[in-house]
């Protein structure tokens, strides 16, 4: 579960704060700072820590190991080495996992697609013929999820999150009264930005729900299953299990990858689901491609040899992580809460924190940033049509600068934020 700092301090006299805080930023205007904290990228050192793909093939060493060719056409589902790895980590039955190409997002759009074209198990007609599909989007919530439901039209219903995952009586109620609602997107596990974990009661309750559309699926989206930034590893219910105990089994989608695991544009993408559910994938996935890159997913199976070297892997990568989130995490500290006008979390895993800053001035704070050469995720980006009813939430991707980087950033932005609430105050 993320943790929210507290700072309930008051401020400081208002015409005071104000005086200082326009000073400090023009302060840091002069700087001419080149800084960027907009995306959740990887650092060229985590890159680095899987130079070793590109050479672990040689010539001649191309089969798997039931003695596939893993040049040639065919293997729909992927290689069974490679699933059989990572099956475990992300709690789906290897036979019913796809290993495809490169990009969890690339899946998961073609199964929107592929419920628009045609009719998924369970349901009387293709998304396309309804009059109107939805899809409930817990916010804030992954900005990408939304740009998938606007290419094909999908109304987005905000839910508020709780800590432990979506605010589960507004789901219920909302998806036993309205069959137009098709879909959900989830980040289950740390998620993006704010950090949570599902909770086991959260994950029954999304798996056992009555719904008004027989054809409603949860788009699960376990990007940071093995993201870890603590020693505290944060447990999470086996959706699939638990849909097929409470009788939907048909229920969940699975999407992972390695894109934050080994490189960023050269991984291995996942989809696990029901049996009935993967039939009809590879049904209609069979129109789309003979097969994925096999030679890529061979590399990854000889890297990663089992689970554990996956779970190995990824301490390297807090390691390099941990001091970055500790320089956001100092920097607020120091600079923003003694004056208690902003809280932020600190998330156990995953790649983003989550601050929150007074009503109405996060628009500002990115603006600020800007002109004094920072550049943060558009305020409101976290929420469908990048709409941020209060304006206050703003995503903070400290993963890709150096750590000096991260903290001259961190300073910036606390200048910005201090500006902007006293501006808010003073008006």
């Amino acid at each position: 579960m993320s943790q929210p700092s507290t700072t309930t301090s008051a401020g400081p006299e208002q015409g005071a704060e104000l005086a200082a805080a326009r000073a400090a930023y023009e302060q840091l205007r002069t700087r001419g700072l080149s800084l960027d904290l907009t995306r959740g990228k990887p650092s060229p050192e985590q890159l680095d820590l899987s130079d070793a793909l590109l050479t672990i093939l040689q010539p001649g060493d191309v089969r798997a190991a039931d003695g596939t060719d893993c040049r040639n056409y065919g293997g729909l589902q992927g290689l069974a080495e490679l699933r059989a790895v990572f099956a475990g980590l992300l709690d789906v039955p290897a036979d019913q996992l796809f290993a495809c190409g490169n990009a969890s997002l690339t899946v998961m759009h073609d199964v929107v697609a592929h419920a628009m074209l045609a009719v998924l198990p369970g349901a009387k007609q293709r998304w396309a013929d309804e009059d109107e599909v939805r899809f409930l989007c817990p916010v804030p919530g992954y900005d990408r999820h939304f740009t998938i439901c606007d290419r094909f039209g999908i109304t987005m219903v905000p839910v508020p999150l709780t800590g432990e995952g979506p605010d589960m009586d507004v789901v219920e109620e909302l998806v036993a009264a309205d069959p137009r609602i098709k879909g959900m997107w989830c980040v289950p596990k740390y998620s993006n930005p704010s950090g949570e974990s599902y909770s086991d009661e959260t994950v029954r309750r999304l798996a056992a729900m009555p719904t008004a559309a027989p054809d409603f699926r949860l788009f699960w989206d376990n990007a940071y299953a093995v993201h870890h930034l603590t020693d505290d590893r944060t447990p999470l219910l086996p959706v699939l299990a638990a849909c097929e105990e409470a009788g939907h089994p048909d229920r969940a989608f699975v999407f992972a990858s390695t894109s934050k695991i080994t490189a960023a544009g050269a991984g291995v993408a996942f989809l696990g689901s029901s049996p009935a559910n993967m039939a009809w994938y590879a049904r209609l996935a069979a129109a789309q491609t003979i097969g994925p890159d096999k030679v890529n997913q061979l590399r990854h199976a000889r890297f990663f040899t089992d689970a554990a070297a996956v779970e190995t892997h990824m301490e390297r990568h807090r390691e390099l992580l941990e001091p970055r989130f500790a320089a956001v995490y100092e920097v607020l500290e120091r600079e923003l809460g003694p004056l208690g006008i902003a809280t932020w979390t600190r998330p156990l895993g995953g790649y983003f924190v989550s601050l929150e800053v007074p009503e109405g001035c996060a628009s500002e704070v990115v603006r600020l940033a800007k002109e004094a050469g920072i550049a943060l995720t558009p305020a409101g980006a976290a929420f469908p049509g990048g709409n941020d009813p209060r304006d206050s939430q703003i995503r903070l991707a400290p993963s890709f600068p150096s750590v000096d980087e991260v903290r001259s950033a961190m300073e910036g932005v606390a200048v910005c934020v201090r500006l902007a609430a006293a501006e808010r105050a003073a008006a």
